[in-house]
């Protein structure tokens, strides 16, 4: 009688599908418990602010009582009786886009120079500073936001994009993550610029910022997300409703006199888009981006 060995390919290929198998189904998971609330939020834009203030966000649909009158308000203005009401949510639209635009791009730009001087240049006091950019970091923003905000005022940028923006230029998350990345950066390259006559300058410019790319793309989406959710800072700024953003015009929906539940879920609805089309432009770069800094050299 013959015992036949079972080959350890067969096995390394049997563990190998039974991972795979375990993965995917984990992942499944993972997936429905994401899109579960995001379906549910879609259902409550079709439904009226009483059913909405009495059952709550929930998965059930009673075609019945859907309807598209949020929507018909949000994109028109006109209201379920026919007539015309106050219609800013565009203009608030506007602003958070513009907000996002700007403040995304310098703060790439502001951060990834902070992190580019810390990883690449010796300097007197360098590990204090660094130790401070950490310290920073820790720190709660509502700890922040009463000198930042006596700042702001004494410069006469309350009430304006400007005193949104400034104290959030240089984000000390993203020259943390900027600078672990420069780190795997051979500097035989930046010697090779400055031996073809390449200024410092230029060479983070041609050199530095193309292989950064990954790194942009993987903090934009996190900086641009901080500024179209952000609410606390700039309810403090901001005095004027013409310049109210996304967060801010939509926490003017809740009032004592009654919540316009629906409106609201359906702006925030349709506030989503913008960060996932980001996130869709640049997810290729995401991984790439944060798990280049995990391995020097």
């Amino acid at each position: 009688m013959t015992v036949q060995a079972t080959s350890p390919k067969k096995e390394h290929n049997g563990l190998r599908t039974l991972s795979t198998i375990l993965l995917v189904a984990f992942f499944t998971v993972l997936a429905i418990l994401i899109i579960i609330p995001l379906w549910a939020l879609l259902l409550g834009t079709f439904k009226g602010g009483a059913e909405l203030f009495i059952s709550g966000l929930n998965l059930s649909i009673q075609p019945e009582k859907l309807h598209l009158k949020a929507w018909k308000y949000l994109f028109t203005g006109v209201m379920s009786d026919g007539t015309y009401g106050p219609h800013d949510y565009f203009l608030w639209y506007k602003n958070s886009l513009m907000i996002v635009a700007i403040q995304g791009v310098l703060t790439l730009l502001a951060s990834s120079w902070v992190a580019y001087g810390f990883s690449k240049y010796n300097f007197k006091g360098k590990n204090v500073l660094f130790l401070c950019v950490l310290l920073v970091m820790m720190i709660p923003l509502e700890i922040l936001m009463l000198p930042m905000y006596t700042q702001i005022n004494a410069m006469g940028l309350r009430n304006s994009y400007a005193g949104v923006m400034l104290p959030f230029l240089v984000n000390m998350s993203a020259v943390f993550f900027f600078k672990q990345f420069l780190e795997g950066v051979p500097n035989d390259l930046l010697d090779a610029g400055r031996v073809d006559g390449c200024t410092e300058y230029g060479i983070f410019v041609r050199i530095i910022m193309p292989i950064m790319l990954p790194a942009f793309a993987s903090m934009a989406v996190m900086v641009c997300m901080g500024a179209w959710n952000s609410l606390l800072w700039p309810l403090l700024v901001i005095s004027s409703m013409d310049k109210y953003t996304i967060p801010l015009g939509l926490n003017t929906l809740f009032t004592p006199y009654g919540n316009n539940y629906d409106l609201m879920i359906t702006g925030s609805c349709f506030a989503i888009l913008p960060l996932l089309i980001l996130y869709l432009l640049a997810q290729k770069f995401i991984v790439e981006g944060m798990t280049a800094g995990a391995v020097k050299g």
